[in-house]
């Protein structure tokens, strides 16, 4: 934020401009994260289920494309949900649920 405010200063700059200078100074795209909490009034949904060996999850109610990483908070393991089903092992810190860090503005489902 400190740099925006240096490289823009008294300048009238648009959300494009911001948004291209946060993915810049970030290495990564975040257009798709733009996207999902600018432009919609859309929750995205993590949604999980847990089979035997194994803890399946992927993104609903997300524009196309979201791809924001997610931290476990009991794992303490980072997770890429897409729209189509991922999955990591099942260990025994997921008995029934999985829980994401609370800072993430996201709701979270389990499914069957």
């Amino acid at each position: 934020l400190r740099g925006l405010n240096k490289d823009f200063y008294h300048q009238t700059v648009t959300s494009k401009q911001v948004e291209e200078y946060i993915s810049k100074k970030a290495g990564r795209n975040f257009s798709k994260i733009f996207d999902q909490y600018l432009r919609t009034v859309k929750i995205p949904v993590l949604e999980y289920r847990l089979t035997g060996k194994a803890v399946e999850y992927r993104w609903n109610n997300a524009v196309d494309g979201f791809d924001l990483p997610v931290k476990l908070a009991k794992l303490n393991q980072w997770i890429t949900p897409s729209a189509k089903w991922k999955k990591i092992p099942r260990t025994g810190a997921v008995k029934n649920e999985i829980t994401p860090d609370e800072n993430f503005y996201i709701e979270v489902r389990k499914v069957k």
